[in-house]
């Protein structure tokens, strides 16, 4: 019988060998240690460059954890708990979509149905930012930015992987990337 350790380590080799088109790139980063006893979490950078390397190209970035508690969390309302982040550069006249913050959460709704993720306990926030320079800094061109910060619980530790595929996919509708 495995041990929930192993069986966490199945979990993480599952999230490990997921394949992102060639703009994206995945890394792992530490995980939190205190809200669960086993976490994990990887960031990803989406890029239109060809050199990865070069942040100022970055159009969208995120995070996913994933955290495990074998007796479960109440707030969570089962042992597995999804926390993600993304970010992505927009242009000003989808920041000025009044619906906008609606649509970024129908986006992840919708990636996490397409991928078959069974879950309960959805939460999040949306946030549109628009921002002007002023002063020594007016020559800079006025920039929008769409925020989504969600979690949910998978309602197994099966299929993991289809949750990170949904958070992928989230990042790639947010930087307007087409399917």
């Amino acid at each position: 019988m495995k041990s929930e350790t192993d069986f966490f380590h199945a979990l993480i080799e599952e999230i490990k060998v997921l394949k992102t088109r060639p703009e994206i790139s995945l890394s792992e980063i530490p995980a939190p240690q205190r809200l669960a006893p086993f976490a994990y979490a990887v960031s990803a950078d989406l890029s239109l460059s060809s050199s990865q390397s070069d942040d100022d190209d970055d159009i969208a970035t995120g995070r996913f954890v994933l955290l495990h508690d074998p007796d479960g969390q109440e707030g969570w309302s089962g042992k597995y708990r999804c926390v993600t982040f993304v970010r992505a550069a927009i242009d000003n006249e989808m920041a000025a979509d009044p619906m906008l913050c609606n649509i970024g959460w129908t986006w992840l709704m919708e990636s996490l149905k397409k991928n078959g993720c069974d879950f309960t306990a959805p939460s999040g926030t949306v946030t549109k930012v628009a921002s002007a320079s002023f002063g020594t800094l007016e020559n800079l061109d006025e920039d929008s930015e769409l925020e989504v910060r969600a979690s949910w619980t998978p309602t197994s530790g099966d299929n993991i992987g289809s949750h990170v595929k949904a958070w992928v996919e989230l990042l790639e509708m947010s930087a307007g990337l087409a399917p």
